[in-house]
């Protein structure tokens, strides 16, 4: 798209006047030299004719057969009247033009020294080679040299400088190199001086500044550098210069300004930085102005606008910035705008619909802000409009449909909003249309079938909905049609069949329904078809064998049934990716597939299909994916890997394959990726994977392989995934896998493996994942294990390993999950958040292990309290056992009660001894009751941050840092602590559960003056405050938004259904949910919370908030996990909402007190969605429908009819819901029904 300079204007026939009449005027003083010669010796006059004559004849020898012949005039004759030979009266050759006849030869044949009166030379456009002679420069005489395109190269002879006489000087189009010599300086009759499009280096001279008569002056394409001399300022005959294609770097001088007569300035494509001079104001007759591809910075000066001559105006592909000045409308001669690839801001301003004569206005690639201008309907000749990869919002304007000569508009890669304009179909002459990755909505227009000129119709990525119009069938000049990433709905129309001219055709990504049109048979050019991700159904048309063209075909994703057409690769022609991955599809995978040897990624994966592989797949040279897995495939692995050089992912788990693996599976030495797992292999592990050296996955689980893990696997040093877990492997674990350094995961479960775990696993330092689980494994667990800092996930269970956990393991804190149960292992366990998350089910039965933790023997038991004389507080050891610890807490806290009524409340904390209870984890308790009290500063009012039904919480940065939140209890009158039972509640529940969605509680503190808890800190504070506020709610994205959902339901599936006893929370709201500052949720408040006892009474008196509160407590106090699912589904709808919804749920529950559906049931889901944050899109859509829909759920008002939290957790992490509508069409009425899987 960037414009070249034009050249000089017939410069050619402007030099042969200047030419002509220097001749004239050097006539009478070559005829008086002439006659004097021949007044002195006649015969000396001869001489010098025959010299000139033996001097051409014998340059002539030098040349090839071939130019001789075309030399054939020159022979005995007399020499002025050989062809390209002109002499002047006295018969000296003045004159030698041989252009364009294809000489072939070098100018070292030529004796210039014999051509002393030679004017003129002229061999352009021939085939001459070798370099300049110096001996060029005795042509004294000489005004117009030209040897321009030819092969001349080596240097230009400083000897040039000699021709003084010089006007015209063209050495372009050659392979001449080094420098341009400053003897050129010495030209000073020179008008034209052309050296473009050689190997010139070195910089430009300062020299050229005194070439004032100089006109013409083109450079360009070499390899200068350095700067532009300001001399060239003195060049003020100048009308054209070329400078482009070379490495100019440095700023354009500013006494470009004093080249009042310049008409062409071509700058372009060198290294340039700095500014644009202001000075370039100056240059009024300017008509040609190219800066493009340089780096130039800063704004473009006002001053432009006084070019009121210029037509075409490119500063594309460089760093200029600011906005585009309005003075640019005074250009009205401009015919070309380039403004592309740049930084510009702001809006594109009116003033461009001032440039009517406007043929091509590019803007694209820049920061422009704004609309786009609806007086660029003014430019009625432009043909080009390029505006896109902005960010320009608002609709496409109507005028846009004045722009009847249009043939390229290109908007995409902005934030256009609003419909398609109808207008658009007013411009026939329109070849390319992209409006791809905005946010337009609404349907494609009909009149889109009006653009009968259209090769290229790109709406892909943006949110257009309604059917593909019929229309589109009138495109037959169509080659590309993208119309993927939207929400189309309905059926492909037949009338895609007479796009007779495309190639490439992709509509993946929408909500497609019906069959595959048989019509796209008829489209026998295409070359790509994409339908993927849709909702298509019926079988494959075999019309689609007709494609004989067709590379890729990508129809995977939908709901295809049947089976594959027997013809499907014919004509052989697929060569690229043949996808049918992900439907429903039956049968035999087609013997024809052969025919396609050519195909680079294959997949039949996710379908019903059977039949024996080693039938089909044969000789696939090219073939670097296959991927067969989930299907019903029998039978062996065939055994030809040498036919599959260029294998680098092979996938065929989850079929019926038996078998040995085949030991030729190490020929195919390009393998990266193996998944054979889930399947019925038997035999050993085959020896030859190590010689895939590639491989950075090997998956065989779940099969029925047996014998030693070979060593060498050992070998594959860039594996990163190895699972071999669910055979019948035996024997130990090799060493060498210590030499897979870059392993990642490693998964040996369910297998018979023995001995010991090789200390080399040690070595393995990017381990994220350990499954070592259900083996025969014995001895101890070696320390090297603790060396793994990058380790998660750690599964030893069911084993019988022995000894202790090694101390190496207090260092592991990358590990968040760990199971050690059902071995015979002692001793403490170790002191890392892993250990203290994990449940009982992660450390159960190994006897002698000892800890802080439930149905654990503590390791010892250390006597904290003090002689009573001292004056010191008591500080408790952990909760071992959380019955024992409440009962405790109650004998100690009556004791201080009892004991504290007579003492005054002011007493200070030092002198509370032995009446006090703390018990922080991991900390002092009587040191960080103090910083506690002295972060708050007493408990300030400044330091308090939220205000709750039983206390205040408070926040508080301890001396190590670390902040925490302090949720303190008042008192009541007579000292003792009020809200007893919220501050017991919430201290057994939280200890009972841990939980990566549930707050922690660090400790707590019973004092007569102060008594609290203290929990980790979110700096997100709570989501309530967080959806109150415009700014901080649009943080919360979709993304974030349904991760939150997932998060609480997670939380309260394992507390109803993971806990032992069960817990309630009965208070959940968007008060108590907390947020760190990535948007992640935690459950918190637990002082309502009640734990569930089969053997004790569940009822209670009221608790919770209002609006969050499950109906039926208005008629009875019964508490169970139901009344949890109702407030988790008011509070997805107020996330989902942005506020409470408390006027839709008025609205819904009418339902079940009138026999007609409410009118809420007619409400669009989109209406009630926070309209603060775009609308969703995609996978956003389906996520957001599925919510809703398990909110409804969780709102019946029959609780019985309510689904389980482990419900609705796996229904959020597991099930995909395919949306049935559009989703700016689905109302709240159509998500009252879901069916959740069994948990």
């Amino acid at each position: 798209m960037a414009s070249q300079p034009k050249r000089a204007p017939n410069f050619q026939a402007v030099h042969s006047i200047i030419i002509f009449v220097f001749v004239i005027i050097l006539i009478p003083f070559v005829s008086s030299s002439d006659s004097a010669v021949a007044r002195a010796s006649p015969a000396t006059k001869t001489v010098a004719k025959q010299s000139e004559a033996v001097a051409l004849l014998k340059w002539k020898a030098s040349l090839d057969n071939q130019s001789q012949s075309l030399l054939s005039s020159w022979n005995e004759t007399s020499h002025c009247t050989w062809v390209g030979i002109g002499c002047n009266d006295a018969s000296k050759v003045t004159n030698l033009t041989l252009r364009s006849i294809g000489l072939r030869g070098t100018l070292s044949g030529l004796n210039f020294s014999s051509l002393p009166h030679l004017v003129k030379l002229d061999l352009s456009n021939n085939l001459i080679y070798g370099t300049i002679p110096s001996q060029i420069g005795s042509l004294s005489r000489l005004a117009s040299l030209n040897v321009s395109t030819n092969h001349l190269s080596g240097t230009i002879p400083k000897d040039i400088g000699m021709l003084r006489c010089l006007v015209d000087l063209d050495l372009s189009e050659n392979n001449l190199t080094g420098s341009i010599s400053t003897s050129i300086g010495n030209l000073t009759n020179l008008t034209v001086l052309y050296l473009f499009k050689n190997s010139l280096s070195g910089s430009i001279p300062q020299e050229v500044g005194l070439l004032r008569f100089l006109t013409g002056l083109d450079l360009s394409m070499n390899n200068l550098t350095g700067s532009i001399p300001a001399s060239i300022g003195n060049l003020t005959n100048l009308t054209t210069l070329y400078l482009y294609e070379n490495s100019l770097s440095g700023s354009i001088p500013q006494e470009v300004g004093l080249l009042r007569s310049l008409t062409d300035l071509a700058l372009s494509t060198n290294n340039l930085t700095g500014s644009i001079p202001a000075s370039i104001g100056n240059l009024t007759n300017l008509t040609w102005l190219t800066l493009f591809k340089n780096s130039l910075s800063g704004s473009i000066p006002q001053e432009v606008g006084l070019l009121r001559s210029l037509t075409d105006l490119d500063l594309s592909m460089n760093n200029l910035t600011g906005s585009i000045p309005t003075s640019i409308g005074n250009l009205t001669n401009l015919t070309v705008l380039y403004l592309h690839e740049n930084s510009f801001s702001g809006s594109i301003p009116h003033e461009v619909g001032l440039l009517r004569s406007l043929t091509g206005l590019a803007l694209s690639t820049n920061n422009l802000t704004g609309s786009i201008p609806a007086s660029l309907g003014n430019l009625t000749n432009l043909t080009t409009l390029y505006l896109h990869e902005n960010t320009l919002s608002g609709s496409i304007p109507q005028e846009v449909g004045l722009l009847r000569s249009l043939t390229n508009l290109e908007l995409s890669i902005n934030n256009l909003t609003g419909s398609i304009p109808t207008s658009i179909g007013n411009m026939t002459n329109l070849k390319l249309l992209s409006l791809f990755k905005n946010s337009l909505s609404g349907s494609i227009p009909q009149e889109v079938g009006l653009l009968r000129s259209l090769t290229g119709l790109s709406l892909y990525k943006n949110n257009l909905t309604g059917s593909i119009p019929a229309s589109i069938g009138n495109l037959t000049n169509l080659t590309t049609l993208y119309f993927y990433e939207n929400s189309l709905s309905g059926s492909i129309p037949q009338e895609v069949g007479l796009l007779r001219s495309l190639i490439d055709l992709q509509l993946p990504r929408n909500n497609l329904t019906g069959s595959i049109p048989a019509s796209i048979g008829n489209l026998t050019n295409l070359i790509a078809l994409y339908l993927y991700e849709n909702s298509l159904s019926g079988s494959i048309p075999q019309e689609l064998d007709n494609l004989r063209y067709l590379r890729t075909l990508d129809i995977s994703s939908n709901k295809l049934t049947g089976h594959l057409s027997p013809y499907m690769c014919v004509h052989g022609s697929l060569k690229r990716v043949l996808d049918v991955e992900n439907n429903y599809l039956t049968g035999l995978i087609p013997n024809s597939l052969r025919n396609c040897s050519e195909l680079r990624r294959v997949r039949f994966d996710q379908n019903q299909l059977m039949g024996h592989l080693s039938e089909v797949f044969e000789a696939f040279p090219n073939l670097d994916y296959l991927d067969l897995s989930h299907n019903n495939f029998s039978g062996d692995l065939w055994h030809k890997w040498d036919q599959f050089p260029n294998l680098t992912s092979l996938k065929i788990s989850n079929n019926d394959l038996s078998g040995n693996i085949p030991l030729g599976i190490g020929r195919a030495t390009q393998l990266q990726l193996l998944d054979l797992s889930s399947n019925h292999l038997v035999g050993a592990v085959p020896k030859n994977l190590g010689k895939l050296v590639l491989l950075f996955n090997l998956t065989l689980s779940n099969n029925k392989l047996s014998r030693d893990i070979p060593p060498e696997i050992g070998s594959l040093s860039s594996l990163q995934h190895l699972d071999l877990s669910g055979n019948n492997l035996s024997g130990p674990i090799q060493k060498k896998l210590g030499d897979c350094v870059n392993l990642l995961n490693l998964k040996l479960s369910r297998n018979l493996l023995r001995e010991s775990i090789p200390f080399e696993l040690g070595k393995l330092q990017f381990l994220e994942n350990l499954d070592l689980g259900n083996n025969l494994l014995t001895g101890e667990i070696p320390s090297g294990i603790g060396s793994l800092k990058r380790l998660e996930i750690l599964n030893l269970s069911h084993n019988f390993l022995s000894g202790s956990i090694p101390s190496s393991f207090n260092g592991m804190s990358s590990l968040t999950s760990v199971d050690i149960s059902y071995n015979h292992l002692e001793g403490p366990l170790p002191n890392t958040k892993a250990f203290e998350d994990a449940s009982f089910q992660a450390y159960r039965n190994n006897d002698r292990l000892c800890g802080n933790k439930t149905s654990l023997m503590p390791c010892s038991l250390k006597q904290n309290n003090g002689d009573k004389g001292r004056n010191h507080k008591k500080i408790v050891l952990p909760v071992v056992v959380p019955l024992l610890g409440i009962l405790f807490l109650i004998v100690a806290m009556t004791f201080l009660i009892n004991r504290n009524k007579m003492r005054d409340n002011e007493i200070e904390p030092n002198r509370a001894s032995n009446k006090d209870l703390f018990e922080i984890w991991s900390f002092d308790g009587k040191l960080v009751y103090e910083n506690i009290i002295q972060a708050t500063e007493d408990f300030n009012d400044k330091h308090c941050i939220a205000v709750g039904g039983y206390g205040t919480v408070y926040r508080a940065e301890l001396p190590s840092g670390q902040v925490v939140a302090v949720k303190k209890y008042p008192p009541s009158q007579d000292g003792e602590l009020a809200n007893l039972v919220s501050f017991m509640s919430e201290i057994h529940a939280l200890t009972e559960i841990r939980h990566r969605h549930i707050i922690r509680l660090l400790g707590y503190c019973s004092h007569p003056r102060h008594s609290f808890l203290v929990y980790e800190f979110f700096e997100g504070g709570s989501l309530d405050k967080k959806l109150s506020c415009e700014e901080e709610a649009l943080s919360l994205d979709w993304d974030k938004r349904i991760n939150v959902v997932k998060g609480l339901a997670d939380a309260l599936s394992y507390m109803h259904h993971g806990c032992s006893p069960r817990v309630i929370h009965r208070d959940i709201s968007s008060n108590n949910v907390l947020l760190n500052l990535e948007g992640v949720a935690y459950l918190s408040d637990f002082g309502t919370a009640r734990l569930l006892n089969l053997h004790s009474s569940n009822w209670t008196s009221f608790a919770g908030t209002l609006g969050y509160a499950a109906p039926e407590l208005a008629y009875t106090m019964e508490v169970n996990e139901k009344l949890d699912v109702y407030s988790f589904g008011v509070l997805t709808l107020e996330v989902v909402m942005g506020r409470h919804p408390g006027d839709l749920m008025s609205s819904l529950s009418s339902s079940s007190l009138d026999s007609s559906p409410p009118s809420s049931y007619g409400i669009l889901l989109k209406d009630v969605l926070d309209k603060r944050l775009p609308l969703p899109r995609n996978q956003e859509e389906e996520a957001v429908v599925l919510a809703v829909k398990i909110a409804f759920a969780c709102l019946h008002p029959n609780p019985q009819c309510r689904p389980t939290m482990q419900q609705v957790s796996v229904a959020l992490s597991k099930h995909k819901s395919h949306l049935q509508n559009p989703f700016l069409m689905i109302t709240l009425g159509q998500l009252l029904d879901v069916n959740f899987p069994n948990a």
